[in-house]
């Protein structure tokens, strides 16, 4: 059963490779906030994962970090939408390096 974890946290973390280079790369700065939850989200399904794994049976504490991770971002995705919801509202245009422009 071990072995089925750590195949699934190896495939998980071949998985986010294209997430990073969304990243990297993403023409807009909502693609990189995209990207940004989705290596968030793998990353608490990794912990529950190291959780299974981890001797003497403490997947009660990695189950915790996980559910900690994952509501902070969450928060700090809909922080960063109200942001940009807010400067388009404000008739301002930020760019991908996050400098404001006007419109």
């Amino acid at each position: 059963m071990i072995t089925f974890f750590v195949w699934s946290g190896v495939a998980l973390l071949i998985m986010m490779i294209p997430v990073f280079y969304r990243l990297n790369v993403g023409p807009t700065a909502i693609d990189r906030i995209v990207a940004v939850n989705v290596i968030g989200t793998k990353t608490a399904i990794l912990l529950v994962f190291i959780g299974t794994v981890f001797p003497g049976g403490r997947i009660e504490m990695f189950v915790d970090f996980a559910l900690a991770y994952g509501l902070l971002n969450f928060i700090g995705s809909l922080a960063a939408a109200r942001f940009f919801h807010r400067s388009k509202a404000a008739g301002r245009e930020i760019d991908v390096v996050g400098e404001a422009k006007e419109s």
